[in-house]
């Protein structure tokens, strides 16, 4: 069932751009789909800075689909783009590999083990399956089909007739001094960036300059099949090109009104795109988006195509708790498919719809993800009793859904950090799982794990991927006669109080109520009081008999929450290990 749209009561960055696309897709193809864009090069792993090209235009557009509007949210895959270098982190990959270097990533064989003809289909696919989890709706282009089809043909031959004109505008940059220094905090540019500035061919610039002329065209070579290739000489009227490979000393002279074995420079083949496909609305990275970078030079040059630049907000970087800004090229940078092994596509869709694009924000991979589980579950609750802000109600239903419905949800999602903690202590036993999940809340059992799956799968994941071993919690197997004997009198006592009070409190709630009671209790308090209504050293008894309680478990000062380890070590194994 469709949800409902909440744009007319909100104020959320999404409502606000969907107004504006909606308008300006009026004024310029009345009747016409909307058509947002994205654009993903599958040089590498597609990471999770790459997925907020995805995601901002997805949330735009899904916006309007809910208005009633027809929107076409493209996805150009610029897989005929170079293969620039040979990434770190993959496997199977080696120096080797730079004999690939200049050749369209379609041409580049697969990395070892895959299935895949080619090294862009290899890692377009993870990424697709990622999209399809996270509820996505995309019309797909490759840009390989698009170039050796034909179909850009008039665009390319627009392009080389109108040379001048383009360098005209190039020109406007080229001449203007870069900064005298980088500014603190500024980015290095991005991959397409890094081409753009780099240049494709050993005597051409990314825009296409040559010692005989500019050309806006890159020709692939036709015996080694790289583009370090440089443009000789084109004749307007009959579209002879010649080129000659630096690579490997080929030369060959085409009709380019037939030749399909090449593509436009960077800074042409992007607008040139905006006119072909009549783009309203598509983002861009800060990279793109600084003084003469891509998106400012293609403003102008998207003009001489017939087409307008589309609205493209800048998108910030999103980080990884405790990495640096991500590079595909780098290789070993965690994707959409490593976020969604260990949460849940809503959560992950919430991280993105409830921040602005020009605001970075971090996706965690640590303990922190526990956190923003707890934060994301306590919305759910506002969202639940009415005590929601419209904003972040607008958020929590881009997250949980789409126009065409509801995204699967874990039936009875349980929180985070104790499933989290259960799969920890019971190393993914289903009958320990299941038994110790079931007394959390004995007046509501549960039934079966597929309650609260796929949460449950996610949070084993993140412990057997992501939390290192000596984090790991391992309870102990017999007494620590030592410490225990060791006890004075009051700490003997704390331990008698939690026994003597397990069996009537054995429930989470119980045994929460009951480890923080004990030291309460024997300071002479009710074990329901209040922090208000006790001093300050009550705090600091707690904490003193918590690690205790943990060094008796499981050996370390800490672990995960007491109540839930107390009820996974279970009631004859405490008694046992807190017995001297």
């Amino acid at each position: 069932m469709p949800i409902v749209a909440q744009s007319t009561e909100t104020t959320d960055w999404v409502s606000r751009f969907a107004d504006e696309v909606i308008e300006e897709s009026e004024r310029r193809a009345p009747g016409k789909p909307v058509v947002v864009a994205s654009g993903l090069s599958p040089s590498g792993p597609i990471h999770l800075g790459n997925l907020r090209e995805v995601m901002t235009p997805h949330l735009v557009a899904d916006e309007i689909r809910r208005r009633g509007h027809t929107v076409r949210h493209l996805i150009s895959w610029d897989d005929y783009d170079r293969y620039r270098k040979v990434p770190a982190g993959v496997a199977g990959i080696d120096a080797s590999w730079a004999e690939h270097i200049g050749k369209p990533l379609t041409s580049v064989p697969a990395p070892a083990g895959s299935a895949h003809p080619n090294w862009a289909e290899h890692f377009k696919a993870a990424m697709t399956e990622a999209l399809a989890d996270l509820g996505v709706e995309y019309d797909g282009i490759s840009q390989t089909e698009q170039y050796t089809s034909g179909a850009y043909r008039e665009q390319v031959l627009f392009a080389m007739k109108h040379r001048g004109d383009i360098d005209a505008i190039l020109e406007q940059y080229r001449t203007k001094k870069a900064p005298a220094k980088k500014q603190q905090g500024q980015k290095p540019v991005d991959e397409a960036e890094l081409e753009a500035a780099e240049g494709s061919g050993a005597a051409a610039e990314d825009d296409g300059s040559s010692t005989s002329g500019y050309y806006p065209y890159k020709p692939y070579c036709g015996q080694c099949g790289t583009d370090l290739t440089t443009v000789t000489s084109y004749d307007d009227e009959t579209t002879e090109l010649s080129y000659t490979c630096t690579a490997c000393g080929f030369s060959e002279t085409v009709l380019l009104s037939e030749f399909n074995r090449g593509k436009l420079v960077w800074k042409v083949d992007w607008p040139m795109r905006w006119a072909y496909e009549g783009v309203i609305f598509e983002p861009s990275g800060v990279d793109h988006s600084s003084p003469g970078s891509s998106f400012q030079v293609g403003g102008q040059i998207v003009g001489l195509f017939g087409g307008k630049q589309p609205i493209g907000p800048m998108y910030a970087f999103v980080g990884i708790s405790g990495m640096a800004k991500m590079s595909s090229s780098k290789g070993g940078v965690p994707t959409a498919a490593d976020a969604l092994r260990i949460m849940e596509p809503q959560l992950l869709r919430w991280l993105y719809a409830r921040r602005r694009p020009n605001q970075s924000f971090k996706i965690a991979f640590d303990q922190e993800i526990q956190r923003l589980y707890d934060e994301w579950d306590k919305l759910a609750g506002k969202v639940a009793d009415g005590s929601v802000l419209p904003a972040d109600a607008a958020a929590y239903s881009r997250a949980v859904g789409t126009a065409a419905g509801e995204l699967p949800r874990t039936p009875r999602p349980m929180a985070y950090r104790t499933l989290a903690s259960v799969a920890d202590i019971t190393a993914g036993a289903e009958d320990q799982t299941l038994r110790i999940l079931s007394e959390l809340d004995p007046e509501n059992p549960l039934a079966s794990l597929d309650e609260v799956r796929p949460r449950l799968d996610k949070a084993e994941t993140w412990i057997n991927t992501q939390v290192p071993a000596e984090e790991r919690t391992v309870v102990r197997d017999e007494p620590d006669v030592e410490l225990l004997t060791s006890l004075d009198d009051q700490g003997r006592e704390s331990l008698r109080l939690l026994l003597d009070g397990l069996e009537s409190n054995w429930s989470l709630d119980g045994l929460t109520h009951l480890v923080y009671g004990v030291p309460k209790v024997q300071a002479g308090f009710p074990a329901d009081a209040t922090a208000k209504e006790l001093p300050a050293e009550i705090k600091v008894a707690q904490r003193t008999f918590f690690a205790r309680l943990y060094h008796l478990l499981v050996g370390r000062d800490t672990g995960p929450r007491l109540p839930t380890l107390l009820l996974a070590v279970g009631q004859d194994r405490v008694r046992k290990l807190l017995s001297a």
